[in-house]
């Protein structure tokens, strides 16, 4: 049995169920081929589960802390079963969400394994989808106009480091843990790992980082991670950078020991499990790229700056294409993908103007450049810093620590690059965001009457002190 239609997308995560979405507000039929659930990595192993964990870690290490704000309370506990039953709550909840979207747009979901098809009496171009479906039945046979890859991506491991699910897991593992052990290794001191850092010690857990860098978050501007850092010690997290873990060296008994070279020092160190955070791999494998003239290279599927394959009806989106690795990312290559087979006016998107952020306590978050990437792009940059610690609402919230860092052009004064590390910055990155798509200057981002108190005042107070203006420093 076969059936037509104008877009089939190849995975039902974030990216793709909302090209589904805007295909079928633009009057495309549409279909989504998922071997798992509706809303992918993203909802069922990843942003949402994690951050209703991170919550539940925050909440308790507030609650031990209440007496700093007048508030007794006594003998607090934690319960890690409720903490699991509110995040699959959670979950739940919005993955019935997705299905209605589903139903409301009228996209047809194939719960299967999809594969590509080479030319075939089908059609005489690469992308007809065979459908394995998930219960049984006789396979299905898509033939769609246009195809969006949206496969996603799984935790990366090291070689000798396999994940059992048992002493040594990735986060797929640890998202789905039934209690909490009293230590835990975290391998890799990247964005994920320094999450589940930060989670399990507010949770209680005695926990050690071990990065391969010379420093954790390396991505982040370089004033980040050492605020990140010093933080993170300051919740009595055990930090190892320079060092490179030797996976053979692993021994399972009843805990676990990995030894890792640390500036040509053998040193082992011993939990009782270990969560390896060392990345993320697309999944590439098994839906028949073998079939077209798809590039895949180092690992990810190679697109021009519209999202297109080497087959230029078929488009790549989210993890599989490497880049930014994050959820609204896919979700805007999906709608830039879609729009352009419905020849609409695409512009490509300029990731530089894309905001990140760390889910920590403390949080972090950015967009565009840091100020080693400025410099080394050729800028003549002046930076404008702000601490948290000089905003009344950051002393009434408890959170004090941290900073705004504004990064811009001496010769043109444009905005280059927005850092904060502190309180409820995932919230106010935005801000910043809107800043550098609309080509904003930091005087102007200064002129903007930030209301009082709140913890956004940092915003305009870092924008001023660029030109040294600022007012509060």
């Amino acid at each position: 049995m076969s059936k037509e239609y104008d877009l089939v997308i190849l995975g039902g995560g974030t990216g793709g169920y909302v090209a589904a979405i805007r295909a079928s507000q633009l009057g495309l039929s549409a279909a989504i081929v998922e071997k798992g659930k509706l809303g992918g990595t993203c909802l069922h192993k990843g942003c949402i589960p994690s951050k209703a964990l991170l919550r539940s870690a925050e909440v308790f290490a507030t609650a031990k802390n209440a007496e700093e704000f007048g508030v007794i309370v006594n003998d607090v506990a934690l319960d890690f079963g409720k903490v699991q039953e509110r995040k699959s709550s959670i979950v739940n909840q919005l993955h019935k969400g997705v299905q209605t979207l589903m139903k409301q747009g009228e996209i047809d979901v194939y719960d299967g394994l999809g594969r590509i098809l080479g030319p075939s009496i089908f059609s005489p171009t690469p992308g007809t989808i065979s459908v394995e479906m998930n219960d049984g039945t006789e396979n299905e046979m898509l033939i769609p106009k246009n195809v969006i890859i949206a496969t996603g991506s799984r935790p990366r491991s090291l070689p000798g480091l396999d994940i059992d699910g048992e002493k040594v897991l990735s986060s797929d593992e640890a998202l789905a843990l039934t209690e909490l052990p009293n230590s835990l290794i975290i391998v890799g001191g990247g964005v994920i790992g320094i999450e589940w850092a930060s989670m399990m010690a507010d949770f209680g857990v005695e926990v050690t980082v071990i990065e391969y860098a010379d420093r954790i978050i390396p991505t982040e501007d370089h004033d980040i991670s050492k605020e990140m850092q010093k933080l993170l010690k300051k919740k009595g997290i055990t930090i190892i950078t320079s060092a490179k873990v030797d996976a053979a060296s692993l021994v399972k008994e009843s805990n676990v020991t990995i030894t890792a070279e640390v500036k040509g020092e053998m040193k082992a160190f011993s939990a009782d499990k270990i969560l390896v955070s060392v990345g993320r791999q697309a999944n590439v494998e098994g839906i028949g790229l073998e079939n077209t003239d798809i590039v895949v290279e180092k690992g990810f599927i190679h697109v021009n700056e519209l999202l297109q394959t080497k087959e230029s009806h078929i488009y790549a989106i989210g993890d599989v294409i490497g880049g930014l690795q994050l959820a609204h990312v896919a979700s805007h290559e999906g709608i830039q993908a879609v729009e352009h087979i419905a020849n609409l006016d695409v512009v490509p998107i300029d990731y530089t103007m894309i905001s990140k952020c760390i889910y920590s306590t403390p949080e972090a978050a950015s967009v565009g450049l840091t100020e080693q990437e400025a410099k080394e792009q050729g800028y003549d940059v002046k930076i404008g810093k702000f601490p948290f610690r000089a905003i009344g609402k950051a002393l009434v919230f408890g959170e004090s620590d941290g900073f705004v860092k504004m990064i811009a052009d001496k010769k043109t004064n444009d905005l280059l690059g927005v850092h904060m590390i502190g309180p409820h910055v995932t919230d106010m990155i935005s801000e910043a965001g809107l800043a550098r798509v609309l080509d904003a200057t930091p005087w102007e981002v200064g002129q903007t009457i930030h209301p009082h108190p709140t913890l956004s005042e940092a915003i305009g107070e870092a924008a001023l002190a660029v030109d040294g203006k600022a007012i509060h420093s």
